[in-house]
Formats: structure tokens, C-alpha cells, sequence
């Protein structure tokens, strides 16, 4: 089995876990999860430097999700690579829980940062990276932002902050799928030309044409990890709710009710997926 079919198949199953945990629970911000989940797969798959039985070891690579609100994916992630026991999940944001709405460095194991009020991932992103550099270690710092997150200042003050000290182990996604909580991003607050924005900022840009495409995902890191110069960003195209299609694209999903029935429905399709794939692979 290749790389990329790994990485297909590991994207799966986190859509199927963090669909599982949002429906126990009953509600929960899944469109904004699910789109994120073929970057977590990629970069937890693949990209990052991690030690699921030493989840604080000083020269880990380290991810802030500045949109805190997609919690649910990445704590399907650090289960499915054994930072927690799977059943962890089924406390998702319950009293008492290690797994709340929005991710928690001190609840959760392998959460680096907490977030979730908007725009100041982006700026506890440098902080890190710069800390980082300063113990000499040459690390990467991954900062995953919202496109209805980045019409924050903060962002955009992290951003200045980030081209003017160089800060060349920072890798940035901007995870554009178009909505936000009231409406389309273009209705609210146009977002203009975002890679051009961040080039003026010192980025070294890049835009990939289906964010939630593994192998468009990996080959941006890999160019941008060629570069020595500047911080990073990849705007990535992608679908709210991708992978479940009776919520895919649609500006309700942001924050919705999950039924178990929809639970099911959501992992037959998956699980549809998951045969068609091992299809084309031959398996």
C-alpha cells in the first residue's frame, strides 16, 4: 500500500470517529472539523515530528489550531495515534471531560496550545516558533486558521510579526471553506486575494486547488519545507463538512445537531468510500 492510500484511509477513520464523538454528544461544530481532517491526516500521518508515549518532548513538532472550534477532529486524530484510549472520545465536551468544545492544552494530551477565541492562535503560533528557534531547535510550529477567523487584526498583526523575524519553521493553513457561522465569508467580509495579502506580509504563499486532497496537501508542505527563508502559509480550497454529504457545503453544518441516525448514515458512507479505495488499490 502507498503513502497516499495511508493517508486516504487514516483520513477515513478520523472523519468517522469525530462524526461518532459529535453524535454521542448529540451536537457540535462538525462542518468546520471535517474539513480540517485531511491536513490532520497528512500532518499527523506523515509531516510531524510526535511521540504519541511523550507528548511534551521539547524538539516535537507542534500544532496550535487557532480555530479551536474543530477540537473534535483533532482529538479523533491523537486517539486514532494513541496519545488517549479511543473510548475518550465518547466524553466530548460532557461534564468533567479531558475533551472539550474548544482544544485544551492543560485537559488534553498532545493539544499544544489552548484556542479557541479567534486570532490568538495566530499569535501564540509565534510566540512558540520563536521560542523554539531561541532553545536552537529547528522544529516546525503548523498554525491551522479559519477563513472567516483570519478578518481578526490579531491575525494579521501575528502575520507582520511572523515576515519580519523570519520565522522559517512556521508552516500556516488557512483552512478557506468559504462559510462562517452566519453566512458565506465573501457575503460577511470579502477576503480579497489571501496568499497576496500574506506575500506582503514576507510569506512564502501557496494556494492548493483541493484542500482536502492528501496528496495536493503533502506536496505543498514538502515545497514549503524546501524553502529556508520564510514563514509559510497554504491556503487550502476546501469543503465544510467534507465527507458526509447531506451536510457537505452547506452554511448550517457549522454548528449543528447530530443524530445517531445521521451518525449512521455519515459512517455507511464512509465506509463506502473506504471499500472503493481498497478497489482502485487492489487490495
Amino acid at each position: 500500500m502507498n503513502n497516499s492510500v495511508n493517508l486516504k484511509e487514516f483520513a477515513i477513520e478520523i472523519r468517522k470517529e469525530t462524526i461518532k464523538s459529535i453524535g454521542n454528544l448529540g451536537v457540535g461544530h462538525i462542518g468546520g472539523s471535517l474539513s480540517i481532517v485531511d491536513l490532520l491526516a497528512v500532518l499527523y500521518g506523515k509531516e510531524m515530528n510526535i511521540d504519541p508515549q511523550n507528548p511534551k518532548k521539547d524538539d516535537r513538532d507542534m500544532l496550535v489550531v487557532s480555530k479551536g472550534h474543530s477540537g473534535p477532529a483533532v482529538y479523533a486524530t491523537l486517539a486514532l495515534k494513541g496519545f488517549f484510549p479511543k473510548e475518550m472520545l465518547l466524553n466530548l465536551n460532557k461534564p468533567g471531560t479531558n475533551l472539550p468544545s474548544h482544544c485544551d492544552m492543560n485537559r488534553t494530551p498532545g493539544i499544544d496550545m489552548t484556542t479557541g477565541s479567534l486570532g490568538q492562535g495566530a499569535s501564540t503560533a509565534m510566540g512558540i516558533a520563536c521560542g523554539n528557534r531561541l532553545k536552537g531547535y529547528e522544529n516546525y510550529t503548523y498554525l491551522i486558521l479559519g477563513d472567516g477567523e483570519i478578518e481578526e487584526g490579531q491575525v494579521w498583526e501575528a502575520a507582520m510579526f511572523a515576515g519580519a523575524k523570519q520565522l522559517r519553521h512556521v508552516i500556516a493553513f488557512v483552512d478557506y471553506n468559504k462559510c462562517q457561522i452566519d453566512d458565506y465569508v465573501e457575503n460577511l467580509c470579502a477576503l480579497g486575494d489571501v496568499s497576496k495579502k500574506f506575500e506582503q506580509f514576507g510569506w512564502y504563499a501557496q494556494n492548493v486547488e483541493d484542500g482536502n486532497n492528501v496528496d495536493q496537501i503533502e506536496d505543498a508542505i514538502r515545497k514549503a519545507k524546501s524553502q529556508h527563508e520564510k514563514p509559510s502559509v497554504i491556503i487550502l480550497n476546501t469543503k465544510k463538512g467534507k465527507g458526509y454529504s447531506k451536510i457537505e457545503g452547506k452554511l448550517s453544518c457549522h454548528n449543528m445537531p447530530v443524530t445517531q441516525d445521521m451518525v449512521i448514515e455519515a459512517c455507511r458512507e464512509l465506509d463506502e468510500e473506504l471499500r472503493k479505495l481498497k478497489i482502485q488499490e487492489g487490495q
